[in-house]
C-alpha cells in the first residue's frame, strides 16, 4: 500500500520559514506528479504547489516568489521551502501524489503550520 508521510510542520512567526518533506514508498515515485495543497480553517483544500515528475513547476499563485518545491527521485522525496511566511499560510498542508497512467491519487494524513506571533 502507498504510504506519504509529511513532516516539518510547526509554530512560525509571521516572516519566518518553515520546510516541509513527504516521504513516499511502495510506489514508482518518478511517474508521479507530486503536489502540496493545504486546507485553512473554514476552507476547502486548495493547491499550494505541484512538480511532475520531470521537474515542472507550479504555483498557486499566493505563494509565488516565497515558497519553492522540489523532489529528489532517488529518494522518493519532495519537500517545500516556505519563505516569508504569512498567518494567513495557516493551514494543514497535505502531501498528493497523482498519476494519470495508471490513474491514481493518494494523499497523505497532513501536517499542520500555523504562523502567528
Amino acid at each position: 500500500q502507498v504510504q506519504l508521510v509529511e513532516s516539518g510542520g510547526g509554530l512560525v512567526q509571521p516572516g519566518g520559514s518553515l520546510r516541509l518533506s513527504c516521504t513516499a514508498s511502495r510506489m514508482l515515485f518518478s511517474i508521479y506528479t507530486m503536489g502540496w495543497y493545504r486546507q485553512g480553517p473554514g476552507k476547502e483544500r486548495e493547491l499550494v504547489a505541484d512538480i511532475s515528475g520531470g521537474g515542472i513547476t507550479n504555483y498557486a499563485d499566493s505563494v509565488k516568489g516565497r515558497f519553492t518545491i522540489s523532489r529528489d527521485n532517488g529518494k522518493n522525496t519532495m519537500s517545500l521551502q516556505m519563505n516569508s511566511l504569512k498567518p494567513e499560510d495557516t493551514a494543514v498542508y497535505y502531501c498528493n501524489a497523482m498519476s494519470k497512467i495508471p490513474p491514481r491519487n493518494y494523499w497523505g494524513q497532513g501536517t499542520q503550520v500555523t504562523v502567528s506571533s
